[in-house]
């Protein structure tokens, strides 16, 4: 699939030299990766330089794994990138950009968050076409900062041409926008007409207890291993146990799992079932059946969903800093910490193609 948009624009870039900034919209399952992933191939064959380029380790590690054995290794890594690897990029030295999951991108870079001015920008400068390819509502850090305004900024500081499209067809969640909109309802990012499950073609189960959700989703997982259980990050993940299988960072009542091991790729690998996927470890992937534990930092109270940052693991890196926030600005960290729980469950709930359980921590 290459986007009818997109190529012309990179190819004209290519060609004159000019930069170009295309920004494409696209909710979940729309197919911002699979069009990534085409152009990444279409153009690397006739003849540009082109890196698809993610701040997710776990999406680039499976299409490295995937692409193993058919080309050498030194150009499968050229290939998929992290986006802080741009912060000393000679200017124009890359012909298009192919940025997935642009929502993630943050202003410093680096293993230590030390390094650069603005990931957006530094890739702007580092290409002559960048393309992102973006969902506003997977913003799941503090420290995102990726949106449509930020990146048109840096375009236009740059003098870029600015290209803006948007991705409407559903690969994702049984090809229902019902569903994806039924979610966004219910978990209060936007109203829509969407106030129940019917007529919605999607397979969604809400289980009484985590054995039940395993159950369904092992019975899924015995066809293709294409299923997975995924957990809000509400449970610590101490460093020193990562690696050990008998130990349960997970545990509710009798129910004990581990989250994902250290070693080897959760996504793919046929023992890593066993193991609970968080929202770094999923986003950007996609399963058959995903059952999702939802955590105590969400829960509903009457008719609304309310949201805890405070029930969060301190492992998580995600809410880093929000105490800090709240003691200076308590209205301010309320929303982003609400934005960000809301926007992690909505992606742990729509990585599954075909259907989703649930089971919900009371």
């Amino acid at each position: 699939m290459i986007h009818r948009n997109t190529f012309p624009i990179s190819k004209k870039s290519f060609d004159d030299h000019k930069k170009r900034v295309i920004i494409v919209k696209g909710g979940p399952g729309t197919g911002k990766t699979v069009v990534a992933v085409n152009l990444l191939a279409e153009l690397t064959n006739r003849g540009q330089l082109a890196q698809y380029v993610t701040r997710n380790s776990a999406p680039r590690s499976v299409y490295k794994a995937k692409l193993k054995g058919e080309v050498k290794k030194s150009s499968i890594d050229n290939l998929f990138q992290n986006a802080w690897k741009y912060v000393d990029a000679p200017k124009n030295s890359i012909h298009t950009l192919l940025v997935d999951e642009a929502h993630r991108l943050t202003e410093k870079s680096g293993m230590f968050g030390n390094l650069g001015e603005n990931e957006i920008k530094e890739i702007i400068d580092a290409a002559y076409c960048s393309v992102f390819f973006i969902d506003e509502s997977q913003r799941v850090t503090l420290k995102d900062i990726g949106s449509v305004q930020e990146i048109k900024k840096w375009a236009n500081l740059a003098n870029a041409e600015v290209y803006e499209t948007e991705l409407v067809s559903q690969f994702r969640c049984n090809g229902s926008d019902g569903y994806l909109a039924w979610i966004d309802n219910v978990l209060g990012i936007r109203e829509t007409a969407n106030f129940d499950m019917e007529g919605i073609d999607y397979d969604f189960r809400i289980c009484d207890t985590p054995f039940e959700m395993q159950t369904l989703i092992k019975d899924k997982n015995r066809l293709h291993n294409r299923a997975r259980i995924l957990a809000g990050y509400c449970w610590e993940w101490p460093k020193e146990e990562r690696n050990n299988k008998d130990y349960h960072d997970i545990k509710i009542g009798d129910f004990e799992m581990s989250w994902n091991m250290g070693e080897g790729i959760w996504a793919i690998d046929k023992d890593s079932f066993n193991e609970a996927g968080c929202i770094h470890t999923s986003q950007g992937l996609e399963f058959d059946y995903v059952g999702v534990i939802i955590g105590e930092d969400m829960r509903v109270s009457g008719d609304k969903v309310i949201t805890d940052f405070t029930k969060r693991a301190s492992t998580d890196q995600s809410m880093k800093g929000i105490k800090s926030y709240a003691k200076k600005d308590p209205k301010y960290a309320k929303e982003i910490s609400d934005e960000i729980i809301k926007n992690t469950y909505r992606t742990l709930m729509t990585r599954g193609m075909k259907g989703s359980r649930y089971i919900r921590i009371v």
